[in-house]
Formats: C-alpha cells, sequence, structure tokens
C-alpha cells in the first residue's frame, strides 16, 4: 500500500506508553509504513501537523489531552484523516463515544499486532489508500458519488462524508434497490465483524441519514428484520 507518488503511506502511532508504541512502530515498519511516534497530545498534533500522516493509532488515554481532543484538533488540521483509537476502555458505550466523535475504529487493550495492522489495513482500503479501480461515478436518483475524487453531491449540494462513511454509502450505491442486511454491511465495509455488534451499522446508517437525506426525500430506507436498501426518491411534482 503506497501513496500515488510510490513512497509509503504514514502512520502517526500516539501511545504514551514507550514499550507499546515501539512495539507498533517496528511491527509497522516491517509491513512497510513510514511511522512516526508521539507520547503526548500536544506532540501528536505537532507531528500531525508536520507529518500529513495517512492514518493515525491513537491512544485513548495520554497525559494531557485524551484521545477526543487530539483527534479534534488534528481532524482541524487533516478532516480526512482515518483514525483507530487504541484503549483498554471496552465498554459499548466507550466504543461508542469514540466512534460518535469521529473515529474509524477501535481497538482495545491488550491487542496482538496482527489484529491491528489488519485492521489499519482494512481502514485504509475504505479511506481509499489502494485505489484498483479506474474513476467511475454511481449515480442513483440525484445522489453521486465519484470513487475517484470521492466526492459526493445531492442535488448538486456537496456533502463531506468520513472515509467509513462514504464506503457504507458507496455499498449502498453499488447495491441500488437491493436489501442488504447488516451481516452483509460488517463484512464488505468493515472486512470483519466488529465484536459481533451491529449496532456500528445502525449508528452509521443514522449517519448517513442525517447527511444525504435531512430535508429531502429520505433514500435510504429500513426494512424490518432485513437491512436496508437505498433507492432513488420520487421525483417531485
Amino acid at each position: 500500500m503506497t501513496r500515488p507518488d510510490g513512497t509509503p503511506l504514514r502512520v502517526l502511532v500516539v501511545d504514551d506508553e514507550p514499550n507499546i508504541a515501539e512495539l507498533l512502530q517496528m511491527a509497522l515498519r516491517y509491513e512497510g509504513f513510514e511511522v512516526r511516534t508521539a507520547g503526548t497530545g500536544r506532540k501528536a498534533v505537532a507531528a500531525a501537523r508536520e507529518f500529513a500522516p495517512d492514518a493515525m493509532i491513537l491512544d485513548w488515554m495520554l497525559p494531557d489531552y485524551d484521545g477526543l481532543e487530539v483527534l479534534a484538533k488534528v481532524r482541524a488540521l487533516s478532516p480526512d484523516v482515518p483514525v483507530i483509537f487504541l484503549t483498554a476502555r471496552d465498554a459499548v458505550e466507550d466504543r461508542i463515544a469514540g466512534l460518535t466523535a469521529g473515529g474509524d475504529d477501535y481497538v482495545t487493550k491488550p491487542f496482538s499486532l496482527e489484529e491491528v495492522v489488519a485492521r489499519l489495513r482494512a481502514l485504509l482500503r475504505r479511506a481509499g489508500g489502494r485505489r484498483q479501480d479506474p474513476s467511475s461515478t454511481l449515480v442513483v436518483g440525484d445522489l453521486e458519488l465519484d470513487e475517484d475524487s470521492r466526492d459526493v453531491t445531492r442535488g448538486g449540494t456537496p456533502i463531506e462524508l468520513t472515509a467509513t462513511e462514504f464506503e457504507l454509502l458507496r455499498y449502498l450505491m453499488r447495491n441500488e434497490r437491493r436489501v442488504v442486511s447488516k451481516a452483509q454491511i460488517l463484512d464488505r465495509v468493515w472486512d470483519y465483524d466488529f465484536g459481533g455488534n451491529d449496532n456500528i451499522v445502525e449508528l452509521y446508517i443514522s449517519y448517513l441519514r442525517k447527511k444525504i437525506d435531512a430535508g429531502r426525500e429520505p433514500m435510504i430506507h429500513t426494512k424490518r428484520g432485513a437491512g436496508y436498501i437505498l433507492k432513488a426518491a420520487p421525483a417531485a411534482p
């Protein structure tokens, strides 16, 4: 996985435990990533500004800022950088809090290095880190998604999506007028079973609805007990 110019993808690892940061750095460098580490929130924000990472692995608990504060500051610099939260807090409420704040994935300690690498690769695929398909545009009614530029519009109005929201919408549009189950979405969008918890699908469907359907005829519909379907809204009379 490389940048368009052929250089390695950059990963910023933020953890105040030096042993963990060093292990992650070694594992990711072995996998071909360019890696930088930071042990505090302030150093993480400074590194993000200078290093311009393609992804970030972010410890939730830091000695100065917490992970949510770091995420907000980094996203102010780079709105699209995907983030994996790394934390010992594994309650469902904590997962939802991190994801609601804009995190794209969540790994709990203790963890295996192989799991972190696998999730990072899956996240970068969703974020467009590896581009294999030619440029193409998906169109459903007045909704358009450009797979190359990653621009999304409805009725000509731009819609800003996170990497995961984009991939979820792309999957729904590719399956226009076809009901897809939560299990199918977890498999195709997240590339793994998200801890057996399909609440994450409901959460991201709600995010998409707020951005895609807000103030308009709805395009995303729930089929109770079956899944979700996306179809063009009826034309205005």
